[in-house]
């Protein structure tokens, strides 16, 4: 199989242009291309008035090796790379040199993509995990989400945070990361998906999404398949503390993992359990601090989502090419240096979609960004978001969801203490002057909206950071500062607030037989990302338990 990047084709172009466009650059005749296959598909907007398609294509033809030879100056022709995801063990049910026993079933606290793609793993290396999930099934947990956005009343168990699917579930379903793929993890995480039900394109196209309504049936299916190869799922299972056996130990060394307690009185033995918990779990956070599990303050973000017309965002990206079925909505990425030393940047960005609320606990207002697959809604709504680090939150490692809590604190009194949320029209912001009608943008918020001042929303230098960078992203998209364009408060949940660190085995510094993992545990931001971890961790803990 060969490898072509960078064939580009005009956005109509006929479904033949392509194979002829492949034909033209091996200069080759069409009985010698035996088969093709997208592996990427995106485009360049750069010149709105000329979009064009990009590929990345697999194909099989005659001779491959002196067309290797014979274009092996061309940087876009080359040997297509073995992209299938391989194990690092067999299925120990076929496998004799394990000196483990299965009576010491691992762990997964946690049922978002992390712990999913963990469990999933595990489970197809026959390790039998027991997924311990504090929410509900992603179907009884939609109804308890949906009823608090109509009614506003919160399950603090059960919500957008808490529950089988994790926080991503009531997103986008955004399939896309910065993160490196040398392993082809990446692969690995989007052919599950499309296994258990998510659309083939997932795997070619730019920027791939699935939304939140096709994840709900995506997630049951991987959970009904963990269960098939030997795993155990139980919800409503909150983990309240671990055991860890520190007797004996010497300065500097670690303890080791025995099991964990559940909030129903039961204790699950287990020497090997892998922590994916999400950054919301202030609660286990706060257990592990108490039992001495290494934990570090890390920077994260503050700030608001922010509404736009999406059909002002389309034409300023796409020009007269604008509702173009292949385009479909368009979306941004925005990034501004302040003069403070602050960055601002646009953050889960949701393209015809709505902001939604996602706190989790009783007195508290967070939002978040959703989309359903369509993304056909009137506005587009993102985050925009200011850095923070621990010198902005000093105090023991925990300081940082102090800071949060305050925050949301705050909002959910501006908001008039109902879980309504706290907004501000863009024009009213940059004035300084509280908001008392809106205009042309109607909020997507539910419960309700209730116009305020925001500057006393966030830390001053925050305001200030924002109010500097709102007008310099109306250079990159006319209109963004439009007077009428609706700030939402408040985003404070943009990543975990801490690191439990781990070493080179994936398991804690200090507590052996603990894998941190996932967005909670602060390495991973995003669907993919957190599926790529559980993966790599799951493949830690399979080496751990072959090892003894």
């Amino acid at each position: 199989m060969l490898r072509l990047t960078e064939i580009k084709l005009p956005l109509d172009h006929a479904e033949e242009e392509l194979r002829s466009a492949i034909l033209k650059r091996l200069q080759i005749g069409d009985s010698d291309l035996l088969r093709v296959e997208i592996f990427k598909r995106s485009y360049d907007a750069r010149k709105k008035g000329n979009i064009v398609l990009v590929y990345v294509v697999e194909v099989e033809v005659k001779n491959d090796r002196s067309l290797l030879k014979r274009f092996k100056k061309n940087p876009h022709i080359s040997e297509a790379p073995d992209m299938n995801y391989r194990p690092v063990i067999k299925n120990q049910n076929d496998t004799t040199n394990t000196t483990s026993s299965l009576d010491d079933r691992p762990i997964v606290i946690g049922m978002g993509p992390c712990g999913i793609f963990a469990a999933l793993l595990l489970a197809q290396m026959g390790l039998r995990p027991i997924v311990l999930e504090r929410g509900k099934s992603v179907r009884d947990r939609s109804v308890d989400t949906f009823g608090f956005w109509v009614k506003g009343r919160l399950n603090p168990e059960s919500n957008a945070q808490y529950g089988e699917g994790g926080a991503g579930t009531f997103s986008d379903g955004k399939l896309y990361s910065r993160v490196g793929d040398p392993q082809h993890y990446g692969r690995k995480v989007l052919t599950e998906l499309v296994n258990a039900g998510a659309s083939a394109e997932i795997l070619y196209i730019n920027k791939p999404h699935i939304g939140t309504y096709r994840l709900v049936k995506i997630v049951q299916q991987m959970r009904q398949e963990i269960v098939r190869l030997g795993g155990e799922v139980r919800f409503e299972s909150r983990v309240v503390d671990i055991a860890i056996d520190r007797d004996s130990l010497e300065p500097g060394e670690s303890g080791q993992m025995r099991g964990v307690h559940l909030a129903n009185g039961e204790f699950l033995p287990s020497k090997h359990v892998v922590l994916a918990v999400g950054h919301s779990a202030r609660d286990t956070f706060e257990m592990l601090f108490d039992r001495g599990v290494y934990i570090e303050a890390k920077p994260f973000s503050v700030g608001f989502r922010v509404e736009h017309p999406q059909a002002l965002i389309d034409e300023c990206r796409f020009g007269e090419q604008a509702g173009h079925e292949l385009l479909g909505a368009a979306d941004y990425k925005l990034v501004h240096h302040c003069a403070n030393g602050r960055d601002v940047y646009s953050f889960c960005m949701c393209p015809g979609g709505k902001v939604v609320a996602a706190t989790s606990e009783p007195g508290r207002l967070v939002t978040n960004g959703m989309s359903e697959y369509a993304r056909n809604e009137s506005n587009a709504n993102s985050a925009i978001v200011v850095g923070i680090t621990p010198e902005d939150y000093p105090g023991n490692p925990l300081a940082g969801i102090a800071l949060q809590r305050d925050l949301e604190a705050r909002a959910f009194e501006l908001g008039g203490g109902n879980y309504n949320a706290p907004g501000q029209l863009i024009g009213d912001f940059l004035a300084g002057q509280a908001s008392t009608a809106l205009g042309s943008v109607i909020p997507s918020y539910t419960p309700g909206v209730r116009l305020c001042d925001l500057g006393t929303s966030l830390p001053d230098f925050a305001i200030e950071a924002l109010k500097e960078a709102i007008p310099a992203f109306e250079k990159q998209i006319r209109g963004f500062a439009m007077n009428d364009a609706i700030l939402t408060g408040v985003e404070t949940r943009t990543s975990s607030p801490i690191r439990i660190k781990r070493n080179d085995t994936f398991q804690s510094l200090n507590t052996m037989g603990l894998f941190p993992a996932g967005e909670g545990a602060g390495y991973a931001g995003g669907i993919l990302s957190a599926g790529i971890d559980g993966i790599r961790v799951a493949e830690a803990v399979a080496l751990s338990i072959v090892r003894g």
